[in-house]
């Protein structure tokens, strides 16, 4: 659901802009009055799970691959505000590291797996679990929830694949930007979502639930940022999320191997100029503007100039890629926390031997 550059046009991609800034004007300043200084971790180890785990690209039949987000399980442990901050910040490393979505399209891809996806499965989270739920209530309502964000996700990114052809075209009537208009977009990334990817978002959404009950169930009483959250142990044993998380970063070349050894090309949407036009014969003029727009330092997790490298090297190399992206997304989000704390949640300096 990385939408790249060159597939929506400015009538797009500029509102998008437009619609999160101000949600996450909107989000910092939630985030502000509710944030607690002991659970700053917690929002820097989410950033950094939901950036790993869409490196893990899975094949589907017909040739494509998909990923899971991580967003719905944020959402589920932060809070929808601070889960949108988190998985945007992911989401602007990974445009502007690595080349996984387009500059232009940071804004339509937060508009859609960092606020359509959080908010659905909160949401859908907070009805199906209830205020008390046991470990099987939990774990359902994670599942659905993760499900169901996730589709509202590529639905919605699949209307803004759509609506291109019928928003911006030239003289002849040729699509500009992508080519499919709704009748092709919403089917294709629909069926794909609702038959698989979805699955694999409710599994990942609901064995990371169950694992967080079985080592660190405070986590699980209620959001992060809300009040009530309060009794909870400000100090949990963050070390024990950090290492599972690194153990995903060493573990992310099966995102390289899985659609390799099953003859997997790009996720549905993500295909590069050179191959939409070996596909329609032609390609579209806008699209093939703004691909040359933005050169990644890693572009595809990977070293410039190897991307054809042996898998040996490449997996090396995007093993280095999930190893920088965790830690600059929890420092990142780390640094934002901080600045965001209300003056009264920020750790006491401390004292020294000297007199006022």
């Amino acid at each position: 659901m990385h939408i790249p550059d060159g597939y929506l046009g400015p009538q797009t991609f500029l509102p998008a802009w437009g619609v999160m800034v101000a949600a996450w004007g909107i989000g910092m300043h939630r985030v502000r009055n509710r944030l607690r200084s002991g659970m700053v971790p917690l929002l820097a180890l989410s950033a950094a799970f939901c950036f790993v785990i869409m490196m893990f690209n899975i094949p589907v039949p017909g040739g494509t691959t998909g990923h899971a987000v991580g967003a719905v399980l944020a959402a589920i442990l932060l809070g929808p505000w601070a889960a949108m901050l988190a998985v945007s910040l992911a989401l602007i490393l990974q445009a502007m590291l690595f080349g996984d979505g387009g500059i232009t399209a940071i804004g339509a891809n937060c508009l859609t797996m960092a606020v359509v996806m959080p908010f659905t499965g909160w949401g859908v989270y907070r009805l199906l679990a209830g205020r008390a739920p046991t470990p099987r209530r939990q774990w359902l309502a994670g599942a659905a929830a993760g499900y169901l964000g996730l589709n509202a996700a590529a639905l919605l990114t699949a209307v803004l694949f759509g609506l291109q052809p019928i928003l911006a075209h030239d003289a002849a009537g040729r699509p500009l930007y992508c080519p499919f208009g709704l009748g092709i977009a919403v089917p294709a990334m629909m069926l794909e979502h609702l038959l698989f990817f979805g699955w694999v978002e409710a599994a990942v959404t609901s064995a990371a639930l169950a694992w967080l009950r079985r080592v660190e169930p405070a986590l699980l009483t209620a959001p992060a940022t809300e009040p009530a959250a309060a009794g909870r142990p400000v100090a949990p044993r963050w070390h024990r999320l950090a290492w599972g998380i690194v153990v995903l970063a060493l573990l992310s070349p099966l995102g390289l191997w899985l659609p390799m050894r099953f003859h997997a090309g790009a996720a549905w949407g993500e295909w590069s100029a050179e191959e939409i036009g070996q596909q329609l014969h032609r390609t579209p003029a806008g699209l093939e503007r703004l691909e040359a727009l933005w050169s990644a330092p890693m572009p595809d997790y990977t070293l410039p100039g190897q991307e054809d490298a042996p898998l040996h090297r490449l997996s090396l190399h995007y093993v280095l890629a999930g190893l920088l992206g965790v830690g600059a997304a929890a420092a990142l989000t780390t640094g934002l926390a901080k600045l965001l704390l209300h003056p009264r949640q920020k750790p006491l300096p401390k004292k020294t031997g000297t007199l006022a």
